[in-house]
């Protein structure tokens, strides 16, 4: 009786067995099945997780920061830095409160691990005092440095993308297009720092806003010498009714003088710039070379 109910209940639990490994697998096969046709939507947690790190927790907590800052700062301040995020072309993905809280949170973070450290281990109270606060300083200054330098460099490629494009401008319209047609041209041609912000000023006027205005703010948003000249020569023709066509012919002449003064400004300045690698790297080696053979004779003849 025993061995007749083990192989019975051994039978059928092969049976279930059997049975939910068949399921399983049709649930498999039917997911997917389902998942060729038909896409799930993303649940709450996966669209969390998809935004980036950066938005999700650090741009939110330096605007906290920055609320606490913001009592300490002056609106003069703040307005500078606004027109700084313009000019280096963040405006539309860092604002002004955001990176006076990324500084004041970069210089607070130094100052706590200098802290830490100064804890940690020993030395002068000089040393353990004024750590925290040259860290700090230099956690406030490094984000203002690194957009500088951001600065600089869209700058200078607006400056090498601008006499090519006014050259462009001015063939577009003497073979007949209008100004506008023309800028689309050049915001078809290339792909630079100039072109986006052709394409961002062509935006504004087909939204209504008026050709002198747009220029105006373009010239306002790049804030270079060369191209405020040139939008100042387009609102001036534009008011008095000149020929758009010379006004573009003589700012392309000027460009082009411009930018061979500045190669050869850059070319006068090469031999300065040579002398410190020259001095600090290659007249040692060369000392070496030359008087490395004699030392030891103009030892001997000391002893």
């Amino acid at each position: 009786m025993l061995a007749a109910a083990s192989l019975v209940l051994a039978a059928a639990g092969l049976v279930v067995m059997v049975l939910g490994l068949r399921a399983e697998r049709r649930q498999v096969v039917l997911e997917e099945r389902l998942a060729r046709f038909a896409q799930r939507p993303p649940s709450l947690d996966d669209l969390e997780l998809a935004v980036p790190f950066r938005h999700r927790v650090i741009l939110p907590l330096a605007e906290r920061l920055a609320h606490f800052v913001l009592r300490f700062t002056p609106g003069a301040s703040l307005h500078r830095i606004e027109q700084r995020l313009v000019e280096a072309g963040l405006d539309g993905s860092l604002r002004p409160l955001t990176f006076l809280g990324l500084r004041f949170g970069l210089a607070l973070t130094m100052a706590s691990f200098a802290i830490v450290l100064t804890l940690a281990g020993s030395g002068p109270v000089q040393y353990r005092v004024g750590l925290p606060f040259v860290l700090a300083a230099l956690g406030w200054i490094v984000p203002n440095a690194w957009l500088s330098r951001r600065i600089a460099q869209r700058k200078r490629a607006i400056q090498r993308a601008l006499p090519d494009a006014i050259d462009l401008l001015v063939i577009s319209v003497e073979a007949g297009l209008g100004f506008d047609q023309a800028l689309l041209r050049v915001v078809e041609k290339w792909d630079n720092e100039l072109t986006r912000e052709f394409a961002r000023t062509l935006s504004e006027m087909r939204m209504g806003i008026p050709r002198r205005q747009a220029l105006r703010d373009l010239a306002r948003r790049v804030n270079v010498d060369e191209l405020n000249v040139f939008i100042a020569s387009l609102v001036q023709a534009d008011q008095l009714g000149v020929s758009i066509s010379q006004v573009l012919r003589a700012q392309a002449n000027q460009m082009r003088l411009r930018r061979r003064q500045r190669a050869q400004e850059l070319a006068h300045k090469a031999p300065i710039k040579m002398i410190f690698p020259m001095v600090f790297l290659i007249f040692p080696a060369l000392y070496v070379v030359i008087l490395g053979p004699a030392i030891p004779r103009i030892v001997e003849a000391f002893r």
